[in-house]
């Protein structure tokens, strides 16, 4: 009989400030591309190289928690928003593997920008001792690695996607044509009191809505 093969695990982290189709879409055909068993969508409580979130972390989960209820393979992880400082994602893929074991497959979805700025991430080159990168790669974008990357796309690049092998330590790139759509559109939209139907799913318009977040500050 052979041996099963391991689960794999994506990891999809951001603000979602709010959540959008353009993070679903590209959550879901990535998904579907490496064969997860399940995708996890982490939103972040302090991120350490963004602005801090305009809403409630609690909000911004509840929201991706609407955005994802009945979605195969799409699932959401509070861990992040448990902790009381930055989130690390170091701390992040420690806390997943001592709860998951050493055999899972994980697999860390990040964007061409952010894994351009990897070197500046903490503990950075541990990272792949715990899970694989996905790097999610636009036509449009600059392919120019910077040269503290280098090595490390020389020894550890798959070109095959779905090619990743044993639980942690490759890189792999996966060409999209993202969604044009932005957190930072919708929030606008919504301060200058217009719709963002169509952008955001209808549970978390209803969610926006009902909650009224986004607006504009009153002025008297």
């Amino acid at each position: 009989m052979s041996k099963a093969s391991p689960r794999r695990i994506g990891l999809f982290g951001g603000t979602f400030d709010p959540v959008h189709i353009g993070h679903l879409r590209s959550a879901l055909e990535t998904a579907e591309l490496l064969g997860l068993d399940e995708l996890r969508l982490l939103p972040a409580a302090r991120p350490p190289h963004r602005e801090t979130p305009q809403v409630s972390a609690q909000q911004r989960l509840a929201m991706v928690e609407l955005a994802t209820a009945g979605v195969a393979p799409l699932r959401v992880d509070d861990r992040e928003l448990q902790r009381d400082k930055p989130s690390y994602t170091i701390d992040t893929l420690e806390s997943l593997r001592a709860e998951l074991g050493k055999d899972v497959q994980l697999v860390l979805l990040v964007g061409w920008d952010a894994f351009c700025g990897l070197p500046t991430w903490y503990r950075w080159e541990e990272l792949l001792q715990h899970c694989h990168l996905a790097v999610l790669q636009r036509p449009d974008a600059d392919m120019e690695a910077p040269e503290a990357l280098r090595d490390l796309l020389a020894a550890r690049s798959v070109a095959d996607p779905s090619a990743l092998s044993g639980a942690a330590g490759q890189v792999t790139f996966i060409w999209q044509t993202p969604l044009a759509v932005s957190a930072t559109q919708i929030r606008a939209l919504l301060a200058q009191g217009r719709s963002p139907r169509f952008l955001v799913p209808d549970a978390v318009l209803n969610y926006i809505e009902a909650h009224e977040l986004y607006r504009a500050p009153q002025t008297n």
